[in-house]
């Protein structure tokens, strides 16, 4: 097996990502529908494992990483600047991604000539939540929640997660790493933040950098006790989603074989202007605006940003979602992009939770789709309130598959579409909005690592040798 796990990550997942769709075409175009869906959604839980084994490591990953980025700065003054600059940039490539999305939905008219009279309308809500309602709602949520209800699966795979991370703990042990105290310590806290699984991610990273400035100031700085600990917790948390990631390939195999077998090529036909408007437009925006920052601002080489990064973009290709791909991401920015362990465990996390690009660029264009498909007219000041309410409702979006299609209700009031035809379209997406989700977490997750490159170059926390190196990439 020395060869298989030999070969890059991104090739074994292309490879499941590629024979996934072959083997879900087959299957639906030789077996009958019922007997082929129940096949591809018994494979399908070999998927739905890995995503959630990756779910219940964010919580641990996402402190301890936080924890350790903020120690490692030295100074909180330091931690104020850097989130100032990753604010500013996120939200100045949401606003592109949002110019890039009317273009194309302007260019390629996806709804022009779309009949909708065969969907079946599907409810959303209109109306959010209050901002203190939301964040009463996520403090006081149970982050236990999911561990206490007993569910065997959770229970199961909780198990296998503390019992990678004792071995992880032990391996590092006898390599030389005499620090039993730590690693039982580790343990500990690894096992408490998977029990923890369901857990608000933004009272997290807002916890986690409370923490780690408090350490900071009270725990002898870079040199102390606790900045030694996390950065060896954060080094070992990284260490078991490795683990995990070595059943990517077979999880994307089984995900997208019942994609391919349930939705089938035909599903393009209804959507192929759609389609092709999203997709063009996430490559755009990719190559344009991320590509021009790295080249341009950055004066460094976007073919070593892309290969760097091409293992987080398969997993996001295939998982449709942010915060599954985070232990990939800040693997890949930091080892292949020479990205500090401080700005990528500071920076990416908090990309994650509200750093949406692709959900900002594709209500964009399906609110003109929506436009076009019912004949609304849309007004030149109407550009700009789409554009402006798709950027601030793509803000901490969920980081799951299909949330920003519930978020499209908001952004169509603009120009005053009725519940019942916000109804339709969600209805009409919905089944196939899982191919879309895909390209447009390739473009959240790729505008992670953007900014946190970014703000490395600008601090000083960036190895350029080993960004213009191809070896490690």
């Amino acid at each position: 097996m020395a060869w298989w796990f030999g070969i890059k990550l991104w090739k074994r997942v292309f490879l499941g990502l590629a024979l996934g769709v072959a083997f879900g075409l087959i299957v639906a175009n030789t077996m009958d529908a019922a007997r082929g869906e129940a096949l591809l959604a018994e494979i399908k839980i070999v998927g739905d494992i890995f995503i959630a084994m990756i779910r219940l490591v964010i919580i641990p990953l996402i402190f301890m990483t936080l924890v350790a980025g903020v120690l490692a700065m030295g100074h909180p003054e330091k931690l104020g600047t850097i989130g100032l600059k990753t604010i500013v940039l996120y939200l100045l490539t949401t606003f592109f991604a949002n110019i890039i999305g009317l273009a194309m939905g302007t260019i390629f008219r996806p709804g022009a000539g779309v009949d909708l009279g065969d969907a079946v309308p599907r409810e959303v809500a209109t109306e959010a939540a209050g901002f203190w309602d939301r964040i009463v709602g996520m403090v006081t949520k149970n982050p236990f929640e999911n561990f206490l209800a007993g569910d065997p699966t959770t229970l199961t795979l909780t198990a296998i997660l503390v019992a990678i991370s004792v071995i992880v703990a032990i391996r590092s042990t006898g390599a030389g790493e005499k620090k039993p105290k730590s690693g039982v310590i580790f343990v500990a806290l690894f096992a408490l933040g998977v029990a923890a699984a369901s857990g608000d991610i933004l009272v997290v990273i807002f916890s986690s950098i409370l923490l780690g400035i408090v350490l900071l100031i009270v725990g002898g700085g870079v040199e102390g006790a606790p900045s030694r600990f996390f950065a060896y917790a954060s080094d070992k948390v990284l260490g078991v989603t490795q683990w995990i990631m070595e059943l990517a390939p077979f999880g994307v195999f089984a995900l997208i074989a019942y994609v391919a077998g349930t939705k089938g090529l035909e599903t393009f036909t209804a959507i192929f202007w759609l389609v092709i408007a999203v997709y063009l437009g996430c490559f755009l925006h990719m190559a344009i605006t991320y590509g021009g920052i790295v080249k341009l601002g950055l004066k460094l080489p976007f073919i070593n940003f892309f290969r760097g990064i091409l293992d987080a973009q398969m997993v996001a290709y295939s998982t449709s979602s942010s915060s599954a791909t985070l232990p990939v991401t800040i693997s890949n920015v930091s080892k292949n992009l020479g990205v500090s362990k401080s700005v990528a465990g500071s920076v990416l996390p908090l990309g994650a939770t509200i750093n949406m690009d692709g959900t900002a660029l594709y209500l964009g264009i399906v609110a003109l789709f929506t436009a076009q498909a019912f004949g609304y007219v849309v007004e030149p000041h109407h550009y700009v309130l789409i554009a402006v309410t798709a950027a601030l409702v793509s803000i901490g979006a969920a980081g799951i598959p299909s949330a920003s299609l519930f978020l499209l209700a908001t952004v169509l009031e603009v120009f005053d579409v009725t519940p019942e035809h916000t109804a339709l379209v969600v209805g009409f997406i919905f089944p196939f909005d899982r191919l879309l989700d895909m390209m447009r977490t390739v473009v959240n997750v790729t505008g992670d690592a953007t900014v946190a490159v970014t703000v490395a170059k600008w601090e000083g926390e960036i190895d350029e040798e080993t960004f213009r190196s191809k070896a490690s990439q």
